[in-house]
């Protein structure tokens, strides 16, 4: 007999995307695993949202998906590809001529694919240098760090021996960046990626770079006096090529590889298969490296310098709304992969200006974004959420010591809407504080993190700002929440209910008095730890009501105060209800009611301490004291109030029998949700008991329950 095996997360992964039949191509980056899909319908979304190890999913126009992992994205890569059934992934599926004419309608339609395709095609060029960008700035951040405690001057002109070497270290990085850039750039769009990287590589090799301010034959240095700057002009064949150092440029090999893609396949077209290997190549460097030596190359500088230029002129001539529009506008381009141009201007500002102004209100937007996260760490810890703890633990840490901000948007902000606003008043005080305080600086391109703080001029200032953009967003999420009313409620009571279940029925200690609430909108409530021992023992009293039936309840003691039906139904014990929250009574004793129509009333006379806004919950104080909680439906907060018409609002005085609100109950089955009505006595564990009246078909208003004081 064979014993079942576990299904690892890379098997799960394989059948969400609808299979390895499914996958045209797969790459990764730092955070996400890339889906090229023959058919994005075929994604269970749902499936790859619930998984464990699986932050979140970003479906894209064109048959992409992205699946965001998080720092283990690598290892899971990894697992992917190795599985055996991904022996036959990765070959484009041939189109139907149905396809192939829809493909071409839809381009003819004018949609916007074109525009994602740009910017993926940035984002991919740059992506999988992460790490060693990464790496480089952290020398580069330990080498400041030295520098401010007076170890070694990092800028001086003479350094010893040893510490160009360091220099060399990272220097490696951004110098040959444009190199990496096109091998990059080449491999996205499908072309030889050495060939791109081999016709960068020409107009930097010495023999290229040596030629500026030389005195070569043919070449002409011509400098102004007035800017100090020089320019140098080399004849060759007879043409003038203006000569520029490429080292650290971008933009000048992402217009150089999309040109070559195109000579690329068109030779390729040209030439039969057998000698395309040896013909493709050679005419491509022919055709490319002087496009790019005369044409290309300048261009490339003009536009790099241009949009440097602009950006310069507006933080010299409103660096308040510099600062204020960089932090702001972070938040959104990130998510979607569109900051690298930006990130590319940076790198551009360090090559022709010495120093980039970007980065530092960029710091804000980062330590907003883990100030944040910090808020939702520190909820977790309070509420006792424990994956959340795990994910939020792991993404401040990637964000504080790595200045990698994924982890946290695509883990936990983009999932939760209340953080974003929270988040940006984080930026909006960071990018004030560096607009007022004259801006800051900076020589080298760093990840904006704790460790390459030193590497930002004035430090203080930075200090001053990326604290205050912290500290705010953390202050905002954690008194406010990162979840609404009803979410927390909900979120309590299924930790509670599922604490219970691990101490075999014992519910977890009490919660501060302050967490409690009547009834979140939305449907549930926390209780304290004694209301919620008292809801766990309620059960078997409660069970031993129901069998023993009315006619034995008068043996109880106390004054019995009775509440009616809010609905017309089958009624039901709470153990029978499919929500483990309800049925574990952490919300108190009660019953359920499968509704016969859907008209709601008051089961009591009392006031309406909450009304949900999707009128799918309502939570009433009687007179006595007694917290009385109707829920209608199961999840159907989903529904966002869509068949609900609530006819109360909240603080309102009532009497049972008023009408509380009429419920589309298809449409609540179409949305594919139960519609039983759970009534619940909230604080069960300051009754004598609570007695429920089940098996029963009832009208609306008949006696359910019977509490007694």
């Amino acid at each position: 007999m064979n014993t079942p095996t576990t299904e690892s997360l890379a098997e799960k992964i394989l059948r969400g995307v609808g299979g390895p039949e499914n996958i045209e191509s797969l790459t990764h980056c730092a955070t996400r695993l890339r889906f090229q899909l023959h058919d994005g319908e075929k994604v269970d979304q749902a499936a790859l949202d619930a998984l464990d190890g699986v932050m979140g999913t970003v479906p894209q126009s064109g048959d992409r998906f992205q699946i965001v992992i998080g720092g283990a994205v690598a290892g899971v890569y990894s697992d992917v590809m190795n599985l055996p059934s991904m022996s036959g992934a990765g070959t484009p599926r041939p189109q139907s001529d149905a396809e192939v004419k829809a493909e071409i309608r839809a381009k003819g339609r004018g949609r916007f694919a074109w525009l994602d395709n740009f910017f993926e095609y940035l984002s991919d060029s740059f992506r999988p240098l992460l790490g060693v960008l990464l790496g480089a700035s952290l020398i580069i951040a330990i080498a400041s760090m030295l520098d401010a405690f007076g170890v070694v001057d990092f800028r001086s002109a003479d350094k010893s021996a040893t510490w160009v070497f360091v220099d060399s270290m990272w220097r490696s990085v951004l110098y040959f960046l444009p190199i990496m850039v096109a091998y990059n750039a080449a491999k996205k769009l499908k072309i030889d990626p050495w060939v791109g990287a081999a016709v960068m590589a020409a107009v930097m090799t010495p023999n290229f770079t040596g030629m500026i301010g030389s005195k070569t034959p043919g070449v002409v240095t011509h400098t102004n006096a007035t800017l100090g700057t020089s320019e140098s002009v080399a004849h060759v064949f007879g043409l003038p090529m203006q000569l520029n150092d490429y080292g650290g440029q971008v933009f000048v090999p992402l217009l150089m590889v999309a040109l070559l893609a195109l000579v690329y396949k068109g030779l390729k077209r040209i030439f039969p298969e057998n000698v395309q290997m040896v013909f493709v190549p050679f005419f491509s460097m022919l055709i490319m490296i002087p496009m790019t030596a005369f044409l290309i190359g300048p261009m490339g500088v003009w536009a790099g310098n241009g949009l440097g230029t602009g950006l310069s002129w507006l933080n010299g001539h409103a660096p308040l709304v510099f600062a204020i529009v960089i932090p702001m506008l972070y938040p959104f381009l990130v998510p979607l992969g569109l900051h690298w141009p930006l990130n590319a201007l940076m790198l551009v500002n360090i090559n022709t200006l010495g120093y980039d102004f970007i980065q530092g209100p960029m710091g804000t937007w980062n330590f907003a974004c883990f100030g944040a996260t910090a808020g939702v760490l520190a909820l977790s810890i309070r509420h006792r959420e424990k994956d959340m703890r795990q994910t939020a633990t792991g993404a401040l840490a990637a964000g504080l010591l790595g200045g990698i901000s994924e982890p946290s948007l695509y883990g936990i902000h983009l999932r939760f809407k209340r953080i974003y606003p929270r988040m940006l008043v984080g930026c909006l005080v960071g990018g004030v504080i560096i607009g007022l305080l004259g801006g800051v600086n900076t020589k080298a391109f760093a990840f904006t993190s704790l460790l390459t703080i030193p590497v930002f001029n004035p430090m203080i200032k930075y200090i001053i700002a990326i604290s205050a953009a912290f500290f705010t967003s953390m202050a905002l999420v954690y008194f406010s929440d990162y979840r609404t009313k009803e979410e927390r409620a909900e979120a309590n009571a299924e930790r509670d209910a599922a604490e219970a279940t691990t101490r075999g029925g014992i519910p977890a200690p009490a919660a501060p008095a302050d967490d409690r609430e009547l009834v979140a909108v939305g449907a549930a409530a926390t209780v304290t730890g004694a209301s919620a021992a008292s809801a766990a023992s309620a059960a078997s009293a409660g069970s031993a009501a129901v069998s023993a039936g009315p006619a034995d309840v008068s043996a109880a003691a106390g004054e019995g105060i009775e509440l009616a039906a809010p609905v017309a139904g089958h009624v039901v014990g709470l153990g029978e209800v499919e929500d483990p929250v309800f049925a574990s009574r952490a919300l108190g004793e009660g019953v359920g009611i499968e509704p016969a129509d859907g008209r709601v009333v008051s089961p009591v006379d009392g006031e309406l301490i909450t009304v949900a806004d999707t009128g799918h919950a309502f939570g009433i104080r009687t007179a006595d004291g007694i917290e009385v909680l109707i829920h209608i439906g199961i999840d159907t907060v989903q529904m966002k109030g869509e068949g609900f018409d609530v006819r109360v609002e909240s603080g309102q005085k009532i009497s049972a029998g008023d009408l509380l609100a009429e419920v589309d109950l298809d449409a609540v089955r179409a949305a594919g949700h139960p519609t039983i009505t759970l009534m619940t006595v909230l604080n069960t564990a300051d009754m004598a008991s609570v007695e429920p009246y089940t098996g029963q078909d009832v009208a609306a208003g008949a006696r359910v329950v019977t509490v007694r004081r």
